[in-house]
């Protein structure tokens, strides 16, 4: 929004000083749950609330015990080694499924696209204690309930609606004369894809399969229904020291996942700007 011109009226310099601060105080109720705690997964004591040293800024108040534990803890480590197992596979089935549904459905000529649109996404829609009930129940009938398999299936359709939505929204601006003349010239429908198609649509699928990782990652309802203590997550093992053992180096790991969300939210965005001068929607 541009600045306040010298002759606006008090009702417009009231409304825009109001506007500012009514959206201050909304950042300021998101955001401080989640910074709050970051200074708290270095306390020296094993608290959950700030000290007397930490908020007098005393160094013996601060530790990275926290952070060791998380480091050499087995539970926390076999945690850690399935998260980074489910997530990376789940990931790759959620890009691949999603990204050909999205190029399916771009075409004009397919039936019931709006009803197969609904459908697709509705894992993001649907409540998802609700996708978890039914999951469990179908799971359990095909022998995949406590599997491995289970459990990456099934973030895979979670994260499926988001890069079917990233990919459809890069294919709207898409030229589809590029693909009428690669097939005129020759090539085939897959060369067409990997050397017209994809380069163009790559910043959608890119940030969609990071929203599918970020979503297969944090997720922790489906493992509790679909896994077993063998595929313990790292939200699965926050939830659990939550409830059994009040550790607090559920701060630590939840500082780390703060970290990593906020490096992928920011790849996102750089790849939406660049999706957009690809396609002609911003300047270079």
């Amino acid at each position: 929004m541009s600045a306040l011109p010298p002759y606006a009226s008090l009702g417009q310099r009231v409304w825009y000083y109001s506007f500012r601060i009514l959206c201050g105080l909304i950042f300021f109720f998101l955001i401080f749950p989640i910074v709050v705690i970051i200074p708290l997964s270095f306390n020296a004591e094993d608290f959950f609330t700030f000290t007397k040293e930490m908020l007098a800024f005393d160094p013996e108040g601060y530790s990275l015990k926290h952070y060791r534990d998380f480091l050499t803890n087995p539970d926390w480590q076999q945690a850690l080694n399935n998260s980074v197992t489910i997530a990376p596979v789940a990931t790759v089935l959620a890009t691949g499924f999603g990204t050909l549904a999205a190029i399916g459905l771009s075409q004009s000529h397919v039936p019931f696209r709006s009803a197969i649109m609904a459908i697709l996404i509705s894992p993001m829609i649907v409540p998802l204690i609700i996708s978890a009930a039914g999951m469990y129940f179908f799971y359990s009938r095909i022998g995949l309930q406590g599997t491995y398999w289970g459990v990456v299936l099934a973030h895979a359709a979670l994260g499926t609606p988001f890069v079917i939505i990233t990919v459809t929204a890069t294919l709207v601006g898409f030229d589809r004369s590029l693909v009428r003349a690669s097939a005129n010239l020759g090539a085939g429908p897959i060369r067409t894809f990997f050397n017209i198609q994809m380069p163009l649509i790559v910043p959608g699928v890119i940030s969609g399969a990071l929203f599918a990782f970020i979503t297969s990652f944090d997720e922790v309802v489906v493992v509790l229904f679909l896994g077993s203590a063998a595929q313990k997550t790292l939200p699965w093992q926050m939830f659990t020291g939550l409830r059994e053992q009040i550790s607090p180096t559920i701060l630590a790991v939840a500082t780390i996942l703060v970290v990593i969300s906020i490096f992928l939210l920011t790849a996102v965005e750089l790849l939406r700007r660049r999706s957009e001068r690809l396609r002609g929607l911003s300047p270079g």
